[in-house]
């Protein structure tokens, strides 16, 4: 599995300051809708359900927030840089500003699992997030997440 097989070019987006956690994932959901054609509230509410289990704030300013919903056939990513850093309840407590979500099918099962690992990765790698931080251009953020890396398994 490769984050370009995940993440379509119009996935990727640097955003302006956003307000909360909420206002983020109507924002990820409007992307979803617009690239994948999934149901905004439909992907909004499996955010927030998902979330309320725990906080998808990995650390080190990253959030890799995720939900299985219906009308989506594969696994989906949408990519967002934003601006300015937000509090997202993360496990070390820092703010995030890079923020990776996945959307997978209700059955999609090992698919699923296999995406979040990949992305958890790649989102890991301390000179991947260096150059996401330092550029703002969609095209440049996509080419960075789509780069072939040493270490591909999943």
């Amino acid at each position: 599995m490769e984050i370009s097989r995940l993440l379509a070019p119009g996935a990727v987006r640097a955003v302006g300051p956003l307000t909360s956690k909420k206002r983020l994932f109507q924002e990820i959901a409007e992307i979803a809708a617009q690239v994948y054609g999934l149901e905004a509230a439909t992907a909004v509410d499996a955010l927030q359900e998902r979330e309320s289990l725990g906080p998808t704030g990995v650390g080190h300013g990253v959030a890799l927030p995720h939900a299985r919903v219906d009308g989506v056939h594969d696994v989906v990513g949408v990519f967002l840089r934003l601006d300015r850093p937000m509090d997202f309840d993360s496990v070390d407590r820092l703010p995030v500003d890079l923020v990776f979500a996945l959307f997978a099918p209700r059955d999609s099962g090992v698919d699923h699992l296999k995406a979040l690992a990949l992305v958890s990765r790649t989102m890991r790698e301390g000179a991947t997030c260096a150059k996401l931080r330092a550029n703002s251009d969609p095209a440049k953020l996509h080419a960075i997440l789509t780069a072939p890396r040493a270490n591909r398994a999943a």
